[in-house]
Order: structure tokens, then sequence, then C-alpha cells
């Protein structure tokens, strides 16, 4: 059996092209304005064009900042920093991971698992960014569709996971699993997560999967509370497309959803398509970053309870 190899350390970022940046903030949170505009200010200082979000605009009043949608900036952009926490990065990740834009993230409170750096040292952080000293990592993320009687009815991607499960109702919900076009499995439970080495430490370390490096060319098939108790989480090469077949779903009530932030209805005999996106996300993280470091920081590894 061949070993699942690793996505390798992007090394195509170049701190001497960063020209543009674009700035997103997580919306309508009035705590980000101190730090928003001290990083707008920092950039413009360095002769950097920054470019701001629209919905934060008000954020620096009465300054007048450049601004454009998610959308219209991501061509232009040559770096994406992002003040939030692991939310505002999987939404803006979605947006501009086509556009081969890579990201920073800064957490304004606990130390996030996508957003790394803390906000009382931004600046200094910045600077060494800005600099070349830095590390970069390239992030699998997932496509998705959904076909309904032969056709797709709805496409999406998803950094951390996509999730189907059941509704409101106490009710079991039924599927089918199938990888590269073979049978694994007919599964009665609460649902099924498909899942990234991102996304391992989200939903799915939630429901019993494993923790993947983040750079581990591998996704992971997590059923939620099986009916089957020999049902095992499975991880299999990223390479694979994974298909979910619904089966009685429409008297059971059944989502899909993606990241956890968007949903989707399901019905009898949908099939969900999920495979390995043709694009990366990358992040930039400061030349002490360490996963190990922050698993312990996140997870309370060998603190006396």
């Amino acid at each position: 059996m061949m070993p699942l190899r690793t996505m390798p350390i992007d090394e195509a970022v170049n701190a001497d092209n960063i020209r543009t940046v674009g700035l997103f903030t997580k919306s309508g949170d009035p705590s980000v304005g101190e730090i928003l505009e001290r990083i707008y200010r920092f950039l413009g200082d360095r002769g950097l064009d920054p470019i701001l979000e629209e919905s934060a605009v008000a954020l620096l009043a009465p300054a007048k900042p450049r601004t454009a949608t998610p959308d219209e900036m991501a061509p232009a952009l040559d770096l994406a920093i992002i003040i939030g926490g692991d939310g505002t990065m999987l939404n803006v990740a979605r947006r501009l991971a086509p556009h081969s834009v890579p990201l920073i993230g800064v957490n304004l409170g606990r130390r996030g698992f996508l957003t790394d750096i803390p906000k009382d040292s931004v600046l200094d952080s910045l600077a060494a960014v800005l600099d070349g000293d830095f590390r970069s990592e390239r992030r699998t993320m997932l496509n998705v569709e959904l076909r309904r009687d032969e056709g797709v009815v709805h496409t999406a991607s998803a950094l951390n996971d996509v999730v189907v499960n059941k509704g409101q109702l106490a009710r079991l919900i039924e599927f089918e699993v199938h990888v590269d076009g073979e049978f694994v499995s007919n599964t009665r439970g609460d649902g099924i997560i498909v899942a990234t080495p991102t996304g391992s430490t989200a939903y799915a370390l939630s429901a019993g999967g494993p923790i993947l490096h983040p750079t581990l060319a591998a996704l992971i098939l997590v059923p939620i509370c099986p009916h089957t108790l020999s049902y095992r989480p499975l991880a299999i090469n990223s390479s694979s497309e994974v298909e979910i077949v619904m089966i009685n779903s429409s008297s059971q009530s059944a989502f899909l959803t993606f990241d956890g932030q968007m949903g989707h209805a399901l019905r009898d005999h949908d099939r969900i398509r999920v495979r390995r996106a043709d694009h990366a996300v990358t992040l930039i993280h400061p030349l002490d970053h360490s996963h190990y470091d922050v698993l312990r920081t996140k997870l309370r590894w060998g603190e006396n309870h």
C-alpha cells in the first residue's frame, strides 16, 4: 500500500511581489476598528496599497479607504489579511482561493487554528512577513456537487468539511457511501462528515475523528452517531471522489452543509459528490509557527484539569 503524500510547503509566495493587500474583518464587530486602523496605516506607511472590504468601511471613519467587495478585489490582491476568528477566515478563504491569494489570519481573542497571529504583536508579525520572514503552506479545499434527477442543482466549496446530517427531528437518516465508484457502506445514523486535514480539528474531531497534519494529502470520512457501533472513521487519499447517496431522506429531513456556514435541504436519491478542489488555500505563518503548539494550546494537552 502506497503511503499518503503530503501537500508541499508553498514556495510560490514572494514578499517582493506584495503590493496590493486586502483587509477583511468579522462583519459588524466594532471591536475590530482599532486594530484595523493600525494595520491600515501600517500598510500605507510601507508604501503598499490596502483595499478594505466595503462592509467594514464604517470601522475606519472618518478615513476614506479604497473599498471593494471580496469578489471585486480578489483578482487584484497579492495578499489578504483576515482580522477575526476561524469562521471569518473560512468565509474569506472560499472566496479568494480560486485567485491564489495567500492569507494571513489575525486572531482577536484566543489563538485560532487558522488565525494564529495575536493582535498584540500583529504589526511586528506583518513587518516580518513583508520582509520575507515567514512560512507558507497549502491547504486542501473541497468541491461539492449536489445532483438531483441527473442534474446539478447546487455547487459549493469548503475548506473544513462537507456534512450531511439530520434535521430537527430525532430520527436517523439513511445513506450510502461510495469512494471512487466503489460501494463502502449503507449507514443509518445522524449523518457523515467529509473533512480535509484542516477540518480534522473542527466538527470531525468532536465526532471522534482523527487529527491529521494540515499538509497531509488525505481526507477523512467520519460518521456521526452511526447506528452500527463498529463503523469507525476512515482516511482516504485526497485524490479520491466521495459520493453520498440519500435514502428515505424526504421523510427524515436531512441537510447538506459546507464549513458549517451554508446549507441545502436534501431529498430522496440526492447524490452528493465531494472531491479535492483544483485550487488550494495558501496560509502564511510566522517563522516560529508550530502546528503542534497550536494543538497543545487549543486542546489543552498536558494541562491538569
